[in-house]
């Protein structure tokens, strides 16, 4: 290939404008609306410990169309995900290795990210449960949809999506970004763990926290590994757990994970 075939590198002016609509299309959203709901829970009346944030709710009081809405849902939050990989792609193999993805040691990638669980998931439930004694979490129903046969498979498919959605565009996409526009390690890391605390917000003042922490684990281990797998692997487990376990919490454990009256 001659210069004059070889593609440009975009200009900085470029990376800043398609990352902007990137977050916009997903997180960034989620960002904003977050921070706003935050700002209405806490003026409104109502303690923000009997305030109560549903997950997965349901979309509609026919149970079949409730199902088209989850689906649909689910399909189109992938959207953001596409367009990391797509502008992302490498014409060479592995296509996907700007996002840590070559296909190559699959079962280790996924034994990390069961390690990871246990380092996240078990802290993370603490955390909620002090929060929630403190005031700073509102009560999370993770699987507010009613019990239907589809119920299980949508909350699995919805905690995909979560992790597809956050850590495509948190770990694998902004950290390629941002060091291409000559941001440091550590600068990097603190801003995308800001970035996943703040499309929290809608949860409490606790759960920025606590997923600034876990943004903090995340960012330094795929700074060291470059291997976005294990990150995919523990988030689904731990939502996936949370979701479908929840209702047996509540009903097992009422004054802990009970929701307000």
């Amino acid at each position: 290939m001659t210069d004059v075939d070889r593609p440009l590198a975009p200009s900085r002016s470029r990376l800043w404008w398609e990352i902007a609509i990137v977050l916009a299309l997903g997180l960034g959203q989620s960002a904003v609306y977050a921070i706003v709901q935050l700002a209405y829970r806490l003026t409104d009346e109502t303690p923000l410990a009997d305030q109560t944030a549903a997950l997965n709710p349901s979309r509609s009081d026919r149970e079949i169309f409730d199902l088209i809405y989850q689906v649909l849902s689910i399909g189109f939050s992938i959207v953001p995900v596409l367009l990391v990989c797509f502008l992302l792609w490498q014409s060479s193999r592995p296509h996907l290795g700007r996002l840590g993805l070559d296909g190559t040691r699959v079962g280790a990638d996924i034994g990390r990210g069961v390690l990871l669980v246990a380092a996240i998931g078990i802290p993370g439930i603490g955390l909620y449960l002090a929060g929630r004694a403190m005031g700073i979490f509102v009560a999370v129903d993770p699987s507010g949809e009613g019990a239907h046969w589809w119920t299980v498979p949508i909350l699995l498919l919805a905690a995909a999506r979560a992790s597809l959605q956050e850590e495509f565009v948190v770990l694998g996409y902004l950290f390629a970004r941002l060091k291409q526009l000559g941001w440091g390690p550590w600068t990097i890391i603190l801003t995308t763990s800001l970035l996943r605390a703040s499309y929290h917000l809608y949860q409490g003042p606790g759960a920025f926290i606590g997923n600034f922490a876990m943004g903090l684990l995340f960012g330094w281990l795929f700074q060291r590994s470059g291997r976005l797998m294990p990150f995919l692997v523990a988030h689904f487990l731990i939502d996936a757990t949370v979701f479908v376990g929840y209702p047996w919490a509540a009903d097992a454990f009422p004054a802990l994970f009970g929701l307000p009256g």
